[in-house]
C-alpha cells in the first residue's frame, strides 16, 4: 500500500477514536437523519442513458494526495453542486476526508440540500461508527481496506438506508465484491499501491464483472473511477462495459466546473447504450 494510503488511514484512525467519544446522531434524534429518503441512483443513470448522455458522477474534491486544486468551503460546495446538476451530472460525489482532501461533513450536508441528484460520501470508511456521521444516498466502501469486513459493511450501510458503491482494484476485490448484495461496484484505475492510473483495469475487471452478471443473470452498475480527462478515455470505459464515469480531477482543475462537466456528460452523442 502506498504512503499516502497508509497516512490517510491512520488520519483516519485518529478521527474514529473522537467519533467514538460522542453519540451517534441516530441514537439521540431518530428523525435527524435515520430514515431520510434515499434517491435513486439507478434511475437516474437509466434518465441519462435514455436521453444520450454519459451518466456522470461529478465529485466536489478540493485536494488530493498530490495537489490541491481549489479551497471549496460549504456555500462553494453547494455552488459547484448546482452547476454540476445543471450540466448534467446524474449524481455527486463529495469528499468528506478533511486532511489530506480537504473535504467536509458540512460540504456534504449542503450539497445534498442545494440539489435534487443522489450524493457519494467519498471517504474512508473502516469503522461502523462511520456510517452515523451524516447523511447521504451513497457511501463509498473500499473493499481493499475492509476485506473480510466487506460484507458485513455492506449489510449495515444498507440497513441505515444507504445505497453502497464497493470499490475494488483488482480480481480478488472483485470476487470480494461480487459475493456481496452491493449492486453498485466502482472500478479505481488508480494503484493503491502505486497511486499510478490505468484505464486498462476498468478493462480488464469490467468484461469479467458482465461475464459474471450473465452466467447468474444478476444486475450491477459498474462506475470507472480516475483517469476520466475526455472523450477517449470515456469511450474506451464504456466500450469495456462501464455505465457510469466518476470524475473529480479533471472537472476541478478546469476553469469553469459547469462547462467541464457539460462536456463530459455531452461528449459522445453518438453512443448507443
Amino acid at each position: 500500500m502506498h504512503p499516502a494510503i497508509q497516512q490517510i488511514l491512520s488520519l483516519t484512525k485518529k478521527r474514529i477514536q473522537l467519533l467514538k467519544a460522542q453519540p451517534e446522531p441516530c441514537s439521540e434524534n431518530k428523525s435527524q437523519f435515520c430514515s431520510f429518503q434515499k434517491r435513486d441512483f439507478a434511475a437516474s443513470v437509466a434518465a441519462a442513458k435514455t436521453a444520450g448522455k454519459i451518466p456522470l458522477i461529478a465529485e466536489i474534491k478540493p485536494a488530493s494526495p498530490e495537489k490541491k486544486f481549489r479551497e471549496v468551503p460549504p456555500d462553494k460546495a453547494a455552488e459547484f453542486a448546482k452547476e454540476m446538476e445543471a450540466a448534467g451530472a446524474v449524481a455527486l460525489s463529495v469528499l468528506t476526508e478533511p486532511e489530506i482532501f480537504q473535504g467536509t461533513l458540512e460540504n456534504l450536508k449542503r450539497v445534498r440540500k442545494a440539489v435534487s441528484l443522489p450524493v457519494l460520501r467519498k471517504d474512508f470508511l473502516i469503522d461502523e461508527s462511520q456510517l452515523g456521521e451524516v447523511e447521504s444516498d451513497l457511501v463509498l466502501l473500499i473493499a481493499g481496506l475492509l476485506k473480510v469486513k466487506l460484507p458485513a459493511f455492506v449489510e449495515l450501510a444498507q440497513s441505515k438506508g444507504f445505497e453502497p458503491l464497493v470499490e475494488v482494484h483488482t480480481l480478488e476485490e472483485l470476487e470480494m465484491a461480487l459475493s456481496t448484495p452491493a449492486k453498485i461496484i466502482g472500478i479505481n484505475n488508480r494503484d493503491f499501491k502505486t497511486m499510478e492510473i490505468r484505464l486498462e483495469t476498468t478493462e480488464k475487471l469490467a468484461p469479467l464483472l458482465r461475464k459474471h452478471d450473465q452466467k447468474k443473470k444478476t444486475s450491477h452498475i459498474i462506475v470507472s473511477e480516475s483517469g476520466i480527462y475526455g472523450p477517449k478515455e470515456i469511450k474506451r470505459a464504456l466500450f469495456a462495459g462501464a455505465d457510469v464515469l466518476l470524475v473529480g480531477s479533471s472537472i476541478m482543475e478546469s476553469e469553469s466546473l459547469f462547462e467541464k462537466t457539460r462536456e463530459l456528460v455531452q461528449s459522445l452523442p453518438a453512443w448507443r447504450w
